[in-house]
């Protein structure tokens, strides 16, 4: 029943967006084609330059990016490339509603997810938040043509402005975690996955990606009892663990176990998340996890790594995975040959090491922002991981 239930949110929501103007690409090919059908060269420039801007960090620019990118000619051709990415989200948040009757949209944008639930759900009443004029504006008008009377859009900057209101639900999906590129808090050491509790490092990462000061306004409005669904960029450990304490210290505890999501961004396939289902005043029922989440690294066995791969060039043993230092630590009879461990300016400690092990070659890399790779040949080919090895520790690896 719960497959039929989110088949038929998906077809809904395909046809929702359909109406918003998205299309659907499975090549990038095909959707820069169409890019370059949709907008003329200046207009394809103009883009490329907020994009950079935004890139910078800086507040203002990221508001003049968003007010671009609402235009009607921009936004369709922008917004498709996260056509998976509203697939996703919208069908989950969707199902999760449940006997919500307020609902705010932390950052709604343009109000593409949220024009879905106030359609879906006539008899809720929806606001949506964002910081962009020029986005709640299409968001309105978007509104009005669909004859939604349930739906309120408010600009809003939360760093400067309160919410108004309470909400028994409010729905945060790529909006509190502003700052993409900000690598966490890095673990105790090299060898392990553990964070401590340091309070000066975790004001320091809420102060950076702005979750501190959102986290605090959208909790402040949030019902005593209220659910928030929150979705953000942080499936890595070093992002995960900061911002789960976050979540908990305002009072936010699990509903669910969080599902980290992976969706296209056309052909590029994006790890996000996870997906977290709170709620605020509730006795804590699940444990927050901040162990590394199960990977994809090959399993380690000394039998199999030995018979020579299918391309002659193809190392025995590759794992970039965090299961890599657990297969490092398996090795048997490891001789070290060169080994360096170092503080890198962005906080990090890294460690590199070449050696041997039961007449195999093996260069181990790992850092405090839960890097591991391990990388096994025959002992012939040595002079590929110096090489490998020269190149890290010159910084150029």
């Amino acid at each position: 029943m719960l497959d039929d239930t989110r088949d038929e949110i998906r077809t809904t929501l395909h046809e929702h967006l359909a109406w918003w103007g998205l299309k659907r690409f499975t090549s990038d090919a095909g959707y820069f084609a169409w890019q370059r059908q949709q907008l003329s060269p200046v207009e394809l420039n103009q883009l490329n330059a907020q994009v950079e801007r935004k890139r910078g960090g800086d507040r203002r620019d990221e508001i003049a990016f968003y007010d671009f990118t609402a235009q009607s000619k921009i936004l369709p051709v922008l917004y498709s490339q996260r056509y998976e990415y509203y697939g996703e989200i919208g069908s989950r948040v969707s199902s999760h509603v449940g006997g919500a009757k307020r609902i705010l949209d932390f950052g709604c944008g343009v109000g593409i997810l949220t024009t879905f639930y106030a359609r879906r759900f006539p008899v809720k009443q929806f606001v949506g938040v964002d910081r962009s004029p020029a986005s709640i504006a299409v968001a309105q008008l978007k509104a009005k043509e669909l004859g939604l009377g349930n739906v309120r859009f408010d600009c809003v900057d939360v760093e400067t402005d309160q919410l108004s209101g309470t909400y028994d639900l409010i729905v945060a999906t790529h909006a509190l975690v502003q700052a993409e590129q900000d690598p966490g808090i890095p673990s105790q050491s090299w060898r392990s996955f553990e964070h401590v509790h340091d309070v000066r490092q975790q004001a320091a990462f809420e102060q950076r990606t702005g979750i501190g000061v959102r986290l605090d306004r959208l909790n402040a409005v949030l019902d005593q009892n209220g659910r928030m669904i929150v979705f953000e960029k942080t499936r890595q450990l070093a992002r995960r663990a900061p911002f789960q304490r976050s979540l908990a210290v305002r009072g936010l505890q699990l509903v669910e176990q969080p599902e980290p999501i992976r969706y296209q961004l056309i052909e590029e396939v994006a790890d996000d998340g996870p997906f977290y289902l709170l709620q605020k005043g509730s006795e804590a029922s699940l444990a927050w996890n901040e162990s590394p989440e199960p990977d994809e690294g090959a399993p380690f066995d000394p039998s199999v790594i030995r018979a020579r791969p299918s391309n002659p060039d193809a190392p025995l043993y590759n794992n970039l995975w965090p299961s890599a230092q657990q297969a490092w630590e398996q090795l048997k009879d490891r001789k070290v040959m060169k080994e360096m461990t170092r503080q890198e300016p962005d906080g990090r400690q890294m460690h590199v090491e070449l050696g041997t092990s039961e007449g195999l070659a093996y260069l181990y890399c790992a850092n405090t922002f839960d890097h591991r790779q391990l990388v096994i040949v025959e002992q012939a080919r040595t002079v590929m991981l110096e090489t490998y090895y020269r190149e890290i520790v010159s910084g150029s690896g």
